[in-house]
């Protein structure tokens, strides 16, 4: 398999110099982007002060497009061309649906096959994957990728495309080695099998893929210890592909910077934050861009990006920078004054091995907001868990112990599970 693996952070440089013109080129035959960009000179594009010129692009930019416009609007190609459709997966606003051209899907494929390279997967294995089946692209396109390289496939999709108990059977009978999904869905499925009697830690599943969701380190232990498996971290979005991921040794996420260009900016000012420093990324696709011109795409993610050396020569992507996602830029609430991150809650929450799973709602009472956690538990500790919240976030809860199982079910119908939801319209 030719994985088109660069050479050197040399070679990289000159790919993103040739694709990065590229990449303008087609945007300005887009109509709505060539009304956004300005005068460029295309031969001084990896000036930074050149290219910087570029406005970044964000979701809320595309939502004011009307969706029967979006095609003659924002794409290059004729509808003809199309060959599939793949949803944004955003968890709030109006979705986006992105066109892709077989050339987009060549390039789209090839991330994804780097992926499988990443932790070593080969024909030996066979991978279970519990992403959503459907419109968003990602179970399919891991799925896709696994079967050019030979490695066997259990399409069982999320929960709504096949129940939870009959995935944990699946597991049992077919004996996968790897499980691909999002960390919550892979949590609620250890929590089922805990109930159901079934040893999960001894099953054949020895290696964790997840995506679509920050990882925390408390997320990350929890999920090993219930799998008994290593966990590996996978990035990308929807208007690129398979973006950097967690290979063996973890080493942190390695960005295919050959195939996109990335960069970490001040969420206020825009302007590039220094190497290792946590900003908000930007993502311009240097390949997959030949219907859907992205260019100086605002992900709404929270990174830092590293040019470090060579940390394992033997693997081919070591020559390639590695990124640390920090947290998604809308995830918090803010309660009574204070701002309570998503992840924050989530780490305090996990960090209790009582706690099975959780929801957490924010609600307004007369004058008051009221920070609302439903909570599954191993064992009645609800007391101390309503006093290590008030400790750590300054703010009292409200909780409410269901009964094991609850949320599981109710995530089963999710894209993305909705732990944390904001109720006060």
């Amino acid at each position: 398999m030719d994985f088109r693996w660069p050479a050197s952070a040399k070679e990289i440089q000159s790919v993103q110099s040739e694709r990065k013109r590229v990449a303008v080129e087609r945007a300005l035959r887009s109509p709505f982007l060539k009304k956004r960009l300005p005068r460029l000179d295309l031969q001084r594009l990896d000036d930074p002060d050149v290219w910087r010129r570029i406005p970044l692009l964000a979701k809320e930019d595309l939502r004011q497009i009307p969706p029967e416009r979006f095609h003659d609007e924002f794409c290059i190609q004729p509808r003809t061309r199309v060959v599939e459709y793949w949803r944004s997966g955003g968890a709030t606003g109006r979705p986006l649906f992105y066109p892709r051209s077989a050339e987009d899907m060549l390039h789209g494929l090839l991330a994804f096959e780097r992926a499988w390279a990443l932790i070593g997967a080969t024909p030996e294995d066979c991978a279970h994957i519990s992403f959503p089946l459907g419109v968003h692209p990602v179970a399919h396109l891991y799925a896709r990728a696994a079967i050019n390289l030979g490695i066997g496939t259990v399409w069982c999709g999320a929960g709504n495309n096949t129940p939870s108990e009959v995935q944990l059977e699946l597991i049992d009978h077919l004996k996968p080695t790897v499980w691909l999904g999002m960390a919550s869905y892979g949590l609620h499925l250890a929590n089922l099998a805990e109930a159901k009697g079934f040893d999960l830690k001894n099953s054949s599943v020895k290696k964790l893929i997840v995506a679509a969701e920050p990882l925390s380190p408390v997320k990350r232990k929890k999920l090993e210890d219930a799998w008994g498996a290593e966990v590996f971290d996978h990035f990308g979005m929807t208007e690129g592909a398979f973006v950097a991921g967690e290979g063996l040794g973890h080493h942190g996420l390695h960005v295919w910077a050959d195939l996109f260009y990335l960069e970490v900016v001040d969420e206020k000012s825009g302007e590039p934050v220094p190497e290792g420093k946590v900003g908000s990324l930007v993502v311009t696709p240097l390949w997959n861009n030949s219907m859907t011109p992205f260019l100086r795409w605002s992900s709404g993610d929270l990174v830092s990006l590293s040019s470090a050396g060579r940390i394992t020569p033997e693997m081919p992507w070591s020559v390639f920078p590695t990124l640390k996602h920090a947290r998604r830029t809308i995830g918090f609430f803010k309660v009574r004054g204070v701002n309570i991150n998503h992840a924050d809650l989530e780490d305090a929450m996990f960090r209790d091995p009582a706690v099975v799973d959780f929801r957490a709602e924010v609600t307004s009472e007369g004058d008051n907001d009221v920070l609302h956690l439903l909570v599954e538990m191993r064992s009645e500790r609800k007391h101390q868990l309503i006093e290590t919240m008030k400790q750590t976030f300054q703010v009292t809860p409200q909780v409410t112990l269901l009964q094991r199982g609850t949320i599981a079910r109710e995530f089963e119908a999710s894209v993305k599970a909705p732990r944390f939801v904001d109720k006060r319209g």
